[in-house]
């Protein structure tokens, strides 16, 4: 459906609605109990499943659902301000100057004296923005590139930003072919440690962890982000095996009853008729 208005005419009373909305949730006396009972640290998983839900209706290609979901992750930007508030930290006009003023200090090709008067390239805009950042953390006496890498991001996207910092200063292979050669060499280190006659479980989950590391390294290289090409992956082994099953089921047997070249059949079958 089409915006019925421009979006700077009703932007402020709307946000000025949704911050009344969360001070009653939280209301000490009228407030929601569920809502008075949460911490910045309860809120967190709820902020990670909406981040997801967003990115899950995009990549569906569900962009009616959309407005809603974004709904649901600003919502928990609104309560993180709210409990700030509450606490004589800060409100959702500081984060607001905030980003604001990171976005005009990092995109000075932009908003800068000269801003506008040339063109640069989207690689040489995030070049410009990581040397700022640079800056802005030697600034803050932090002694690593790796630095201020967040712990609670997702393994796989941890694992890039840290091949991304460490590579901008050096460290990592111009050329395709070590990078692959790299996985060749982590998977034979897998493969060695489940070979003994005595299995080491911690060695083998610490070689695994070097493959993804390096599986991770080759989707960077190739511009691939592997957090999302791991989602399509496994809807893609979700949707075919769905397809198995009713094939197997069609004939009235449980899925239980067909042995393994069976099912591997009727999974050749299944992506024969998507290639279709």
């Amino acid at each position: 459906m089409p915006l019925k208005s421009t979006p700077s005419q009703s932007t402020a009373a709307d946000i000025e609605r949704l911050l009344a909305i969360m001070a009653k949730l939280r209301d000490p006396d009228s407030g929601c109990p569920w809502d008075k009972a949460q911490s910045f640290a309860t809120i967190v998983p709820f902020t990670l499943e909406e981040a997801y839900e967003v990115a899950d209706t995009i990549e569906r290609l569900a962009l009616e659902e959309l407005p809603g979901e974004l709904g649901d992750l600003l919502f928990q930007v609104i309560f993180y301000c709210q409990l700030g508030k509450e606490q004589g930290l800060f409100d959702f006009s500081v984060v607001v100057d905030k980003i604001c003023t990171k976005l005009t200090e990092r995109h000075p090709h932009v908003f800068g004296e000269h801003g506008g008067s040339g063109e640069l390239s989207a690689a040489g805009v995030k070049d410009s923005w990581e040397a700022i950042k640079a800056r802005e953390r030697q600034a803050n006496e932090q002694h690593s590139v790796l630095d201020n890498i967040p712990l609670s991001l997702p393994a796989l996207a941890r694992s890039v930003k840290i091949q991304q910092r460490v590579a901008r200063v050096g460290f990592d292979w111009a050329e395709l072919e070590p990078v692959v050669a790299k996985i060749h060499e982590e998977i034979d280190e897998v493969l060695h440690e489940v070979r003994q006659s005595r299995v080491d479980a911690a060695k083998v989950r610490d070689e695994m962890g070097d493959l993804l590391f390096a599986v991770t390294n080759l989707a960077r290289h190739l511009g691939v982000e592997p957090e999302q090409a791991l989602r399509q992956a496994n809807a893609k082994f979700e949707r075919r095996f769905r397809g198995v099953e009713t094939l197997a089921t069609a004939d009235g047997k449980a899925l239980t009853d067909h042995d393994l070249a069976a099912l591997d059949a009727f999974w050749d079958q299944v992506k024969h008729q998507e290639k279709r």
